[in-house]
């Protein structure tokens, strides 16, 4: 795979209107996990993939080579950490250069999102879906890492409309 030593433009999502379908890879990226999800811009939906560790020497780019290869998707989306008032929280700067790192070992482009409060809305639904019956097993730590990346992916399509 081709490693460019340019990096292609991280864009907001309002610059994307792809003309056939792509399939799409998200991260919600967290020092401890960084959740995983994957979808398509013509079923706009979205599915958990996986929460991958992730430690203080990086993440393990190993395991994100083996999605990529798998998955072989067209665009990434990344979360990106704000604050409530809007600001860019402590984590912004991280998830920037995880997205950077993304960007220049796939040769993809890579599209930020804000991903405020997304952990929150995937462990609501995911404890509804408990509470209902529809999950059978209890919610983990992962399972919410994942779903908040099919919160920051299907985000990112009604911001692309």
């Amino acid at each position: 795979m081709p490693r460019p030593d340019t990096l292609p433009p991280i864009a907001p999502p309002d610059d994307a209107s792809p003309r056939s379908p792509q399939l799409v890879l998200a991260f919600d990226f967290g020092r401890r996990r960084i959740g995983v999800a994957c979808g398509d811009t013509l079923s706009r939906s979205a599915s958990p993939l996986a929460a991958i560790a992730n430690t203080a020497a990086g993440p393990p780019w190993s395991t994100v080579d083996s999605l990529m290869r798998d998955w072989q998707p067209d665009l990434i989306v990344v979360g990106l950490p704000y604050n409530a008032d809007g600001s860019e929280s402590g984590m912004s700067s991280q998830v920037r250069t995880f997205s950077e790192e993304l960007a220049r070992r796939y040769a993809l482009p890579v599209r930020l999102v804000d991903e405020r409060y997304s952990s929150l809305e995937a462990g609501a639904r995911l404890k509804a879906e408990r509470e209902s019956g529809v999950r059978k097993r209890r919610v983990t730590k992962t399972d919410v890492d994942a779903a908040a990346a099919c919160v920051i992916l299907e985000r990112w399509f009604g911001d692309s409309t």
